[in-house]
């Protein structure tokens, strides 16, 4: 069985209910989440082994937190116990013509007490396939930034496959470096990376590049201008999100493999029931596809797009559906009828 290591932040989700604004919350609903534990559970649905690399408090809402990730049946072997916090963040979900607001309260948290050295990547990496990260984690300190290249060496040392979503976040980055700074040196060690070229040029310091997507014939050339500054990278995606509104939007994707253009075409979701880890599912996804089918690109991209799509209709940050309902709309069953 293939196994997929992850290496990010477990946080405290606190919701508003009934889509109130927090102005108008007495009361918020708890539950978990993180792109790249998002990213474990997801391929953990898929009969994907997992391993989650993150750290926790040693109290009471840290052991709440280990649970929930050994409840998802995500491997929880490495995990470090240090610091005294749990990251938390808050989120307003929004509705019609209301975007929604999400707050973070992740500052001196145990994951960001992380620092490199002390983190025994070989022995995690053993039997491994995959490692996956995003651009939130260097995103909080520069010592787990440091850490993150840490992790990315060595799987590379071992022949493990790489894999990133750039995940900007402008709310983090708030330690003195900019994302130019230390992204570079990151993805050039990748083997996939998921996002838009314009955030990939941004995060990157590499001058904007504005594709039409909808050309497909012509977006190679709007990769290669990218990638030529990352050879290393084998495949990069990206999700083809539009919003009518917070209720309703459009979703495909674009996947790119420096020699031919894979489009997943765009379907109707509405309404949307949590957008929360919309893009983790699809990068969940791509990665379940790469592994199962990777000389069928686009089934792969057909597989993630989908997996975004269902994710919309599931309340919380997880995606919570299977291979067979995945499968079954692409395949056009897209009736939602009671399976009986």
């Amino acid at each position: 069985m293939k196994k997929v290591v992850t290496f990010g932040e477990i946080m405290l989700r606190l919701s508003t209910e009934r889509h109130l604004r927090f102005s108008q919350a007495n009361s918020f609903l708890a539950t978990y989440g993180g792109s790249e534990f998002n990213v474990a559970v997801s391929l953990s649905n898929f009969d994907i082994s997992t391993e989650f690399i993150t750290s926790i408090p040693d109290s009471e809402l840290g052991i709440r937190a280990l649970e929930e990730i050994r409840k998802k049946n995500v491997g929880a072997n490495f995990i470090q116990k240090k610091g005294n916090r749990l990251g938390v963040y808050y989120l307003e979900t929004g509705a019609s013509s209301r975007a929604s607001n999400v707050l973070y309260d992740r500052e001196a948290s145990s994951f960001t007490s992380l620092t490199t050295g002390e983190i025994d990547w070989n022995s995690i990496f053993k039997n491994a396939d995959w490692f996956h990260w995003s651009g939130i984690s260097p995103g909080v300190s520069s010592e787990v930034s440091a850490l993150c290249l840490e992790a990315i060496k060595v799987a590379k040392s071992l022949g493990i496959s790489v894999s990133c979503d750039l995940n900007y976040r402008s709310k983090l980055w708030k330690y003195g470096k900019k994302p130019s700074e230390i992204m570079p040196e990151l993805l050039k060690h990748c083997d996939l990376i998921l996002g838009d070229l314009d955030t990939a040029c941004l995060m990157t310091g590499l001058e904007k590049i504005n594709p039409d997507y909808s050309q497909a014939n012509i977006l190679s050339e709007a990769y290669d201008s990218f990638l030529q500054h990352f050879p290393n990278i084998k495949v990069m995606a990206t999700t083809l999100r539009y919003s009518l509104n917070a209720s309703h939007q459009k979703i495909g994707g674009v996947l790119y493999d420096k020699n031919k253009v894979y489009v997943a075409s765009l379907r109707e979701v509405v309404p949307v029931v949590d957008r929360v880890g919309s893009g983790d599912a699809f990068m969940g996804g791509l990665i379940y596809g790469l592994i199962k089918q990777p000389d069928n690109l686009q089934y792969v991209i057909d597989f993630a797009a989908a997996t975004c799509c269902l994710k919309h209709s599931i309340p919380g940050d997880y995606n919570l559906v299977s291979v067979s309902e995945v499968e079954k709309l692409i395949s056009g069953n897209e009736a939602a009828l009671v399976a009986r």
